[in-house]
């Protein structure tokens, strides 16, 4: 007799496999859903740029009325906190507790920064304002209040997000750490896109109170994933403590300066921030794009989050297929800042009588780079890190990339800001925004001619050691 139970429980197992990048990853130590259950912290990740970054970018330049270049500022001043990446990665590596826990004290002391930040923002920002009653208020509050919510929030995503991924590198085997933190950064893309759905129906009718709630929603989930996400994930072991305190201390400096030292990893980084700095710029003016130049509503222009992590997601699916065939990483990194190009250069367009349709084919294609991108650099990073430093590395990459989509993210609005400024009136509106979409395209190519000499010389690799494959045509390696 056909056991279709056990055929339904096969298929669903294939599902993971087949259908999301990386879960291969998963094995009968640490199951996919143990792993799924870990990565819940990006999603608490993703809905806070999507709530800081697109929806509230958009709703405090067109409907509160707050200049671009001091909103761009609130929105880059979690970059204070960027370069710690790289320290708190390292002190979760080598930190000391009575229980042998490295990772999740940090983890959950960036839970609590994050609820705070989202406590008090709403009320900061309608200060800040001036609406309603709030316009009596002295605007130092709201100037120092609303800075101090998006340094907690900020503080709290660089410490969830560095210490989270290098948690979840500890569950598994050292070859499969590159997979494990691509499958984390699926999810941050899968919470973006979920998040930027939510918030756009929440705020079909916009009103002042409406995004008070909304704002402390996300505060309460937060707490709530990170919760579910930490638990029971870390091991406690009283051994891995005693071995820990008895183990020499390396010194931060040292540990940094043998890392710098490590082959080619100073270009990298250098790609890195190009790259993020080129993707990164359109952040804080992709939904004012849309809303002032296009007449796109709060909704629509929040849905466009989703568009875009719609295509950083195909991008890190077509990057995880190339790079487990043995594609180099230079290669694909290379690529996505390619596709860039086109993606912004039909945004531009868009403004000149080609209307939404090539609005929103760019926003994708830019998604798609900047996935491509993103996963290439991130597995060029872990493949190049000593085997007991991946918190360390894990920080540089995310300190870098942290650092440049925060600068991009400040100039975008400062540049856009002098340009409105500096034209006469009656000027199209599209001059600003397009302004800043070419510097971005400007940036992409700079990143491509500084990473084309890795991707020579990993070309030259490949040849020299897998000569072909037995029919003349050249093996892919990394």
């Amino acid at each position: 007799m056909f056991d279709y139970r056990a055929f339904a429980m096969r298929r669903l197992a294939a599902l993971g496999p087949r259908y999301l990048p990386f879960a291969d990853v998963a094995t009968e130590a640490v199951p996919l859903r143990r792993l799924l259950r870990l990565s819940l912290f990006q999603v608490t990740v993703g809905m806070a740029l999507v709530l800081i970054v697109g929806t509230l970018n958009r709703v405090m330049i067109v409907e509160l009325a707050v200049p671009a270049t001091l909103v761009a500022v609130m929105l880059a001043l979690p970059l204070i906190f960027a370069p710690l990446r790289t320290l708190i990665g390292f002190k979760s590596d080598v930190h000391v507790s009575a229980l042998g826990l490295r990772r999740a004290p940090y983890i959950w002391k960036g839970t609590l920064y994050q609820f705070g930040g989202f406590a008090i923002m709403p009320f900061s920002l309608l200060v800040l304002s001036g609406y309603g009653e709030a316009i009596d208020a002295p605007r130092w509050i709201g100037y120092s209040s609303a800075a101090l919510s998006f340094l907690l929030v900020g503080a709290g995503v660089h410490m969830v997000q560095t210490v989270g991924l290098a948690l979840a590198t500890d569950l598994v085997a050292e070859e499969d750490q590159p997979k494990v933190v691509g499958l984390m950064y699926v999810m941050l893309l899968v919470g973006m896109v979920i998040s930027a759905l939510v918030f756009g129906a929440l705020l079909e009718t916009y009103t002042p109170g409406r995004l008070i709630q909304v704002i402390q929603g996300a505060a309460v989930v937060t707490v709530a994933l990170n919760l579910a996400a930490l638990w029971q994930q870390e091991a406690r072991s009283r051994a891995r403590a005693q071995a820990m305190k008895a183990a020499p201390r390396v010194r931060f400096a040292k540990a940094w300066a043998m890392l710098m030292a490590r082959p080619g990893m100073l270009r990298l980084l250098v790609v890195i921030g190009l790259g993020t700095f080129g993707f990164g710029m359109a952040d804080v003016l992709m939904e004012p794009y849309g809303g002032q130049v296009l007449g796109l509503s709060v909704a629509s222009t929040t849905k466009l989050t989703a568009l875009l992590a719609a295509g950083t997601l195909a991008g890190f699916g077509i990057a995880a297929r190339g790079l487990g065939q043995g594609g180099a990483p230079a290669r694909y990194s290379v690529m996505g800042a390619a596709i860039g190009l086109p993606g912004f250069a039909a945004i531009i367009l868009s403004s000149f009588g080609f209307g939404v349709p090539a609005f929103f084919a760019g926003v994708f294609a830019t998604g798609l780079g900047a996935g491509l991108f993103g996963h290439a650099t991130l597995t060029a990073t872990i493949r190049a890190a000593p085997s007991d430093r991946v918190g360390l590395s894990l920080g540089a990459w995310g300190a870098v990339q942290a650092t440049a989509a925060g600068l991009g993210i400040a100039l975008a609005g400062i540049v856009r800001d002098l340009i409105v400024g500096l034209s006469p009136a009656g000027n199209a509106p599209q001059t600003p925004y397009n302004s800043v979409f070419a510097i971005e395209m400007l940036f992409l190519a700079l990143a491509i001619a500084v990473a084309w000499p890795i991707l020579r010389r990993s070309t030259r690799r490949r040849l020299v050691n897998n000569p072909s494959t037995g029919d003349g045509r050249p093996v892919e390696v990394s």
